[in-house]
């Protein structure tokens, strides 16, 4: 008697995919690679995921849900700026330098598809939204320390939001080079003693 054929568990293929992905980019894996990543043929996956490019969507979106969404659960869960922050750098540099079973280094969402050949245009815009959203999120939360008088009105959340995200985006790159856990640690409060100076005049200027 036939045993049974496996059940297809989507999430698990998910998360195989992602892996995937997020160790070789999206043009550095072909439907031969997914197929037997996953253990599954060409055809279930289509008919599972619809394309390569869906595919890859939904293993971002796992990405950003899971290990990618450290940024979000700091800025819901911490109760100043400064601790946002400085959480938000260092889980970042904790994940993008996992070691261990293999775990792909960097952030998924900033080296799966930095440069894209002219058909794929589409996946490198999307991700670069992605990118430019972690961005605006990090300068809501600063207008809100503004508005909390957690920090002067004078602050250029704008320009302070860029210099933060572009530190994020950075670490990423830092990572896959190869540059030690232990030495992006020891630049975060480098980066945190600006944000320092501004806490301490808004502080000042409420005392006065």
């Amino acid at each position: 008697m036939a045993g049974r054929p496996r059940e297809f568990d989507r999430n698990a293929a998910l998360a195989l995919a992602r892996n995937l992905f997020w160790k070789r980019g999206y043009e550095g894996v072909s439907l031969a690679d997914l197929a037997q990543t996953l253990g599954l043929a060409s055809a279930r996956i289509y008919a599972a995921f619809g394309s390569k490019e869906e595919l890859f969507k939904a293993a971002i979106e796992l990405y950003e849900e899971q290990e990618g969404g450290f940024a979000d659960r700091a800025i819901a869960e911490e109760l100043t700026v400064f601790s946002t922050l400085e959480r938000m750098f260092d889980e970042a540099i904790r994940l993008y330098t996992r070691k261990q079973n293999g775990n792909p280094l960097g952030c998924m969402v900033v080296s799966a598809a930095t440069n894209c050949a002219s058909e794929n245009t589409r996946i490198g815009q999307w991700l670069a939204e992605h990118r430019r959203a972690r961005t605006a999120s990090i300068v809501r939360h600063l207008k809100e320390a503004i508005r909390r008088g957690e920090l002067p009105k004078n602050t250029d959340a704008q320009s302070l939001g860029d210099l933060f995200a572009t530190f994020l985006h950075g670490l990423s790159v830092q990572a896959r080079d190869g540059v030690s856990r232990e030495r992006l640690l020891a630049t975060i409060p480098h980066l945190m003693s600006l944000l320092k100076v501004q806490i301490e005049q808004s502080e000042v200027s409420a005392a006065n």
